[in-house]
């Protein structure tokens, strides 16, 4: 799975956001504000990898159980594919 092409994250203050680039701007309206994580889970998503490698990357940065780190991934990548931002 990888995150489609024409976003790109961005760091703004203490915020990172994504807006659309190029082809992008005309699918989709707006910008995605992201925490830290998320930032950090956008950016295992920006090149191809799968689902097991971002949970051990996730694991091995931070101080989290397995269940909790699980769960939070496939909640933020269902919230991908709704946004239609992801590719399988």
């Amino acid at each position: 799975m990888k995150i489609k092409e024409n976003f790109m994250l961005r760091k703004v203050s203490d915020t990172y956001v994504v807006v659309p680039i190029g082809s992008a701007v005309a699918s989709f309206n707006g910008m995605i504000n992201l925490n830290e994580v998320g930032a950090f889970l956008w950016q295992q998503l920006e090149e191809e990898n799968t689902f097991d490698n971002v949970l051990q990357t996730m694991l091995s940065k931070y101080d989290i159980d397995e269940a909790t780190a699980k769960s939070d991934l496939e909640r933020f990548i269902s919230q991908l594919e709704e946004a239609n931002l992801l590719s399988r």
